[in-house]
């Protein structure tokens, strides 16, 4: 998630005591945005995983593969494309990717028992949000560590691709140990660049777009924080 996506500013020259209150109003509205999509992800994926005739609609045919790729499709057009669009769009795009995605997550409801979905899921919360924290106080520039951690999240898609065909259970638990790595990580450097984007003063609009767009680096670094903490201690039916 590089910072070069969005031609963002640094902190103006405003009070301190203006910046800190707008950037905590900032940054409350990126969380607001990431935990609204988190929970529309959740109910939607509940009410798949108990509906039998969508689920074989869904996930027993050839339509698999593509609802776990559109989630994918609308985090391409954010990324590569908040700079031209409206937030309004912006925020349906966001809201669509967790919809969507909520229907993709459907069968991990049927994979492992509920109990351990809930304990692993405020393991999750409790890691993302220490780390979050500390990349919102920490005055260490964690940007020196972006090079590592996006070769290491690459390392990770690519092995991950690789299992699909070897089915190795012990691949399976070192993918699983580095991402939980790789995604704390990514936890607290792209909570720090999100600060970073705040400027005070400015246009409501462009600021929408940033929230809308550090909710998405988000929800997606807690996401798969959770996957792979589910692959490592989930409790399989």
């Amino acid at each position: 998630m590089a910072d070069t996506r969005l031609e963002y500013g640094r902190l103006g020259a405003a009070s301190p005591v203006a910046i800190d209150e707008g950037l905590r109003a900032y940054m409350l509205r990126v969380y607001n945005y990431m935990g609204a999509g988190l929970a529309i992800s959740g109910v939607v994926g509940y009410l798949v995983s108990t509906n039998e005739a969508l689920l074989a609609t869904l996930f027993g045919s050839g339509l698999g593969l593509v609802v776990a790729l559109v989630p994918f499709a609308f985090v391409m057009v954010l990324t590569f494309g908040i700079n031209r669009i409206s937030p309004a769009t912006a925020q349906m795009l966001f809201w669509a990717f967790a919809v969507t995605m909520g229907v993709s997550l459907a069968p991990i409801a049927l994979q492992y028992t509920g109990t351990s979905i809930a304990r692993v899921f405020f393991i999750s919360a409790a890691t993302f949000g220490a780390m979050s924290l500390y990349g919102y106080t920490t005055k260490r520039n964690l940007a020196q560590f972006s090079s590592f951690l996006f070769m290491g999240l690459i390392g990770v898609v690519i092995a991950g691709l690789v299992n699909l065909f070897l089915q190795s259970s012990g691949l399976s638990f070192v993918i699983s140990v580095v991402g939980v790595l790789v995604f704390v990580g990514l936890t607290a450097h792209d909570t720090q660049m999100i600060r970073g984007w705040y400027v005070e003063g400015e246009d409501n609009g462009q600021a929408t777009k940033k929230a809308v767009y550090g909710a998405l680096s988000l929800y997606l670094d807690f996401l798969n924080l959770f996957l792979m903490l589910l692959r490592l201690f989930g409790e399989r039916r």
